[in-house]
């Protein structure tokens, strides 16, 4: 058991703590994640915490956010924010606004679009532990200095 956390902490070390990456196109992104706790306060009602990643387990909720700021000098048109998802989480795809890749984000789609071959030759419907990447569209037309922030649920497997 600790050896399988062990290799779940090392494989999101790259994510555990805030991220800064800047795309060719002048996209600034930042990534945190947090693990979603529920702890019983001194009355005895549940309340939920988030916490930091540096510690998850199998069953584990994830809160993804990322941060995105147009660093460029002209408005930017037609963009998307793509980030790799955790090794070992499972997405919960019902973002309508967040289309999923499950080859590594060479196609897109929602989960109902996408298929995947089988051993035999046939094809199966992807399903949520099959999502390997995560893309939303920037709205039309961001201005300079113009930033947002997107977010999803991950269950750790």
């Amino acid at each position: 058991m600790k050896a399988a956390t062990l290799s779940w902490m090392i494989a999101l070390t790259g994510l555990a703590a805030s991220q800064t990456a800047r795309a060719q196109s002048g996209v600034r992104l930042d990534t945190q994640m947090f693990v979603e706790r529920v702890t019983t306060d001194v009355n005895g009602r549940s309340r939920r915490i988030l916490a930091s990643a540096d510690r998850i387990a199998p069953g584990d909720q994830l809160i993804v956010i990322v941060h995105w700021r147009n660093d460029g000098s002209a408005p930017l048109r037609d963009q998307a924010v793509v980030r790799p998802l955790p090794r070992g989480a499972q997405i919960d795809p019902t973002d309508p606004t967040m289309q999923v890749s499950v080859d590594g984000g060479a196609h897109w789609g929602r989960m109902e679009q996408l298929w995947l071959p089988t051993p035999l030759g046939g094809t199966r419907r992807a399903v949520a532990a099959d999502v390997t990447h995560v893309r939303w569209s920037l709205p039309q037309a961001v201005p300079p200095g113009h930033a947002g922030r997107l977010s999803y649920r991950a269950t750790m497997r």
